[in-house]
């Protein structure tokens, strides 16, 4: 059973940091690309941070380039979110997700919330 499970989320002041955790089951997590979407109230989900299965590349929206960092433990079978300085925009629910190009599948995680207020 494919299970991607999030966690790290909640309320952290303007300027604070967050470091979300996605733990992966159920299928080979090294041969997928792992992503972070976020949903804000009232917006589509949007792509947050990328990172490939093969070599790791990673790449971010603009709007979190320089604050965001993605990584992945393959022998743990764990994706990261490193979010520093915060702002009251990145508020949303943040979605871990698993996509492997080639075969069309695509997994997503329930998603955990992240408020930033002061």
């Amino acid at each position: 059973q494919v299970q991607l499970v999030e966690s790290g989320g909640g309320l952290v002041q303007p300027g604070g940091s967050l470091r979300l955790s996605c733990a992966a089951s159920g299928f080979t997590f090294s041969w997928y690309a792992m992503n972070w979407y976020r949903q804000a109230p009232g917006k589509e989900r949007e792509l947050v941070a990328t990172i490939t299965a093969a070599d790791s590349k990673t790449n971010y929206a603009d709007s979190v380039k320089g604050r965001f960092t993605i990584s992945r433990d393959n022998a743990k079978k764990m994706v990261y979110l490193q979010m520093n300085s915060l702002k009251p925009e990145d508020t949303a629910v943040y979605y871990c997700n698993a996509r492997r190009e080639v075969y069309g599948t695509n997994y997503w995680g329930q998603g955990t919330q992240v408020a930033v207020s002061s």
